[in-house]
């Protein structure tokens, strides 16, 4: 029997709805699991049983009168650089600590006017960049979880709660959902308000969340896209795929080379059509002029930060902001030019395809505390089409390694029916055992 806090935000939020179980004892099942698993995984940064429980209650008490949002009563995990106006919002930097503000994000809004119960912020890297924090992965302590939005990923992938709100700016979604055996979800750029969320790149910074199937994160996208239902079509025929291995192939782990080529031939098996995607010469450049780009963004965004409080930021944080204030403004305008361009290229090349396959990570999540490589992440950011990691194969080691689609441009709900198939004739190895 499955235990509350191992339930799907869709199944749970059903379970409520007919009265089968209620919100505090879905609530007190994941404060457990907590309780439990999080001395050891540190996925969270802020945490108030009791305010968690009394909000469950709250649910359970309107209940019975109907109405109920989409996620009524379901717990859900906020990465800490979402404003919240009831737990303090630290952005994973000391500039910060003990921080509040007087009201939500949007996307914390959104969610709570859906009825969803905000379990606690999860820990984020400082200001969701590339310096690591506490949390650890939930299947091997020695490894990292990924980043930025590791405590979101890891309290997902270690049954905490049933989904969490993260953020991609490069690869900060997919990596760690990818990482911690997780279903991720980057949407379409500009799909979701950012209204209260820590600004890093206004030109790349996307919401999107982490949960434990492709029904979960369309529920999900559901509230924060304001759709007035949840779509939960699947494909009526076999899809189009494209193999799309990227000029980054070489330097993929063997688990990420097994994982891809085991993934093409399932698909190929189950009746999809596959075929090979050349890489386009103008793409090999994306890697770079993304991180250019964000540089330049992220020193900006931090002006008053950089202005007053340099001595608290790590040296990680400090050498981007050095390579953003010595790109030119030329040379910026240049790389969201070269941007616009494979956008444009991009859309011609998938448009005979429901969605591309390609790497969710350059491999296993390495050992120690740094977040991994976000280049087969970030490729897709810049890009701004919509992605998504299913948790579909373990590596060496037995950790997870992911598989990424990405779809077209506003075309996310397209991309989901291609990820629904895949779980429909394949499923998720990770969660199979």
């Amino acid at each position: 029997m499955t235990k509350l806090n191992e339930l799907t935000a869709t199944e749970a939020a059903r379970r409520i709805a007919a009265r089968e179980i209620t919100a505090e004892a879905l609530v007190a099942a994941c404060l457990e699991r907590i309780r439990d698993r999080d001395p050891t995984v540190k996925a969270w940064a802020h945490l108030d049983p009791e305010r968690a429980l009394a909000a469950a209650r709250a649910r359970d008490s309107a209940t019975a009168k109907g109405g109920l949002g989409l996620l009524h009563g379901v717990p859900v995990g906020i990465k800490d650089i979402f404003a919240t106006a009831d737990y303090p919002t630290e952005m994973g930097s000391p500039i910060y600590k003990g921080n509040r503000t007087r009201a939500d994000s949007a996307p914390v809004g959104l969610l709570r006017a859906a009825g969803a119960v905000i379990l606690g912020k999860t820990v984020t890297t400082e200001f969701a960049a590339t310096t690591p924090n506490q949390t650890c992965n939930p299947h091997n302590p020695g490894h990292t979880p990924g980043g930025s939005s590791s405590g979101s990923a890891a309290g997902v992938g270690d049954r905490m709660m049933p989904a969490a709100l993260g953020t991609q700016t490069a690869g900060s979604v997919i990596r760690p959902a990818a990482f911690c055996g997780a279903v991720g979800f980057k949407p379409s750029y500009g799909t979701v308000n950012r209204t209260g969320v820590m600004s890093e790149s206004e030109s790349l910074d996307t919401i999107g969340w982490i949960t434990r199937s492709v029904d979960d994160i369309a529920l999900v996208g559901a509230v924060l896209m304001g759709r007035p239902a949840v779509d939960r079509r699947s494909l009526d025929r076999a899809p189009r795929i494209g193999l799309c291995r990227t000029h980054l192939w070489t330097e993929a782990a063997p688990e990420t080379v097994e994982a891809f080529e085991d993934m093409a031939a399932r698909l190929a098996g189950a009746g999809a059509r596959i075929s090979e995607v050349k890489w386009p010469a103008s793409f090999t450049a994306m890697a770079e002029a993304h991180w250019r780009v964000l540089a330049f963004e992220f020193v900006r965004a931090l002006a008053w930060e950089w202005n007053n409080h340099r001595d608290l930021m790590s040296a990680k944080l400090i050498a981007t902001c050095e390579i953003g204030l010595a790109h030119p403004f030329e040379a910026y305008c240049a790389d969201l030019r070269h941007a616009m361009a494979c956008r444009a290229e991009y859309a011609a090349l998938v448009a005979d395809y429901d969605a591309l396959l390609v790497p969710s990570a350059m491999g296993e999540a390495p050992a120690g505390t740094a977040t991994g490589d976000p280049r087969f992440q970030s490729l897709w950011t810049f890009m701004h089409v919509p992605a998504l990691t299913l948790p579909t194969h373990r590596g060496p080691k037995g950790l997870p390694v992911g598989t990424q689609f990405v779809g077209k441009f506003h075309a996310d709900e397209a991309l989901l029916a291609v990820g629904r198939w895949v779980e429909a004739k394949i499923g998720h190895a990770w969660t199979r055992g």
